[in-house]
């Protein structure tokens, strides 16, 4: 069990198998085997804009049979081929801020398994260059249908849904605007209630 981060080298490869030994105070996230520390605690905007998007998601998911993770909730995205119980295949581990999952088979004890149907992520200063660059090829490349990045310091909201494998704008919603869906398009929220 390694309980430091600094034991591990930062320019190494890792895979689910090691991840599953370390023990760390600190959030780590695993991308195509490169290690990723996570931000500290989130703030308390970040934390209320995700608890505003959570309350509106889960009223309208709550009879779609769709279940709605908030970080912290590894979701892993095998490498092709991969089979059920080889952690050592499994070079991708990352913490989305919101995920929905319909397919209830992907879900076990320790979390995701395969693409969710639809990740938001709410970026900051820190994260938001890997929002936009490393979790937008992984998620585009994983095969996640719908991609969300919400900007706090702007009160922008960031729509991406895959069109042939992959990810088109579809929009990008702004203050006093309402944000709809691509995959749920019933499912509308207001900017100002999420940001407020």
């Amino acid at each position: 069990m390694i309980t430091d981060i600094s034991q591990l080298d930062p320019k190494g490869r890792y895979t689910y198998a090691d991840y599953l030994k370390w023990q760390f105070d600190e959030s780590v996230e695993l991308i195509r085997g490169k290690l990723f520390n996570m931000s500290p605690a989130p703030r308390a905007k970040h934390q209320r804009i995700s608890s505003r998007l959570l309350i509106d998601m889960g009223a309208f998911f709550r009879e779609r049979g769709c279940e709605i993770y908030p970080a912290p909730f590894d979701v892993r995205l095998p490498n092709p081929g991969y089979e059920p119980g080889f952690n050592d295949k499994v070079h991708t581990v990352v913490q989305p801020d919101i995920c929905v999952i319909c397919d209830e088979s992907k879900v076990d004890e320790f979390g995701c398994v395969g693409a969710p149907d639809w990740i938001i992520e709410i970026a900051s200063p820190s994260t938001q260059k890997k929002d936009f660059n490393e979790k937008f090829d992984l998620y585009e490349a994983a095969g996640v249908p719908e991609y969300w990045i919400a900007i706090p310091k702007s009160q922008e909201i960031y729509v991406f849904a895959l069109e042939n494998g992959i990810y088109e704008q579809k929009a990008v919603y702004e203050q006093g605007q309402t944000a709809v869906s691509v995959r749920y398009p019933a499912l509308i929220m207001s900017l100002d209630w999420i940001f407020g």
